[in-house]
C-alpha cells in the first residue's frame, strides 16, 4: 500500500493499493483514476505518486526474492520485457 494525502487535507492520510491506479493526471491538481472508476484528488505530485508506486513494487520483488527457496533452484529474477521485439528461442532478437 502507498501512503497519500487528500487534496487540501495534509493531515488526512490514507493508504491506497497501487494496483488500482489506472491513470495519473495533472488538472492542475493530481487526479488519480482508479480501476474501480473512482477519481481521487491528492496533494502529492504525479512524480511523487509514481515514485511511491515504484518503491512499493520494488519492495514486493525484494521480499519475494528473499523468500525464494534457492536450494531448489527457484531463485526469483527480474526480466526485462521485449514488447514489440521478437525473441528467437536460440537467443537472438529479430
Amino acid at each position: 500500500m502507498i501512503r497519500l494525502h487528500r487534496l487540501g487535507k495534509t493531515e488526512d492520510t490514507f493508504f491506497l493499493n497501487p494496483d488500482l491506479v489506472l491513470a495519473i493526471e495533472t488538472t492542475p491538481d493530481t487526479l488519480l483514476s482508479l480501476t474501480t472508476h473512482t477519481k481521487m484528488l491528492v496533494n502529492e505530485s504525479p512524480e511523487e505518486v509514481v515514485e511511491a508506486i515504484r518503491e512499493w513494487r520494488s519492495s514486493i520483488l525484494s521480499a519475494a526474492a528473499r523468500r525464494a527457496p534457492r536450494s531448489a533452484g527457484a531463485a526469483l529474477s527480474l526480466i526485462h520485457g521485449s514488447a514489440g521485439h521478437h525473441v528467437d528461442p536460440e537467443g537472438g532478437a529479430r
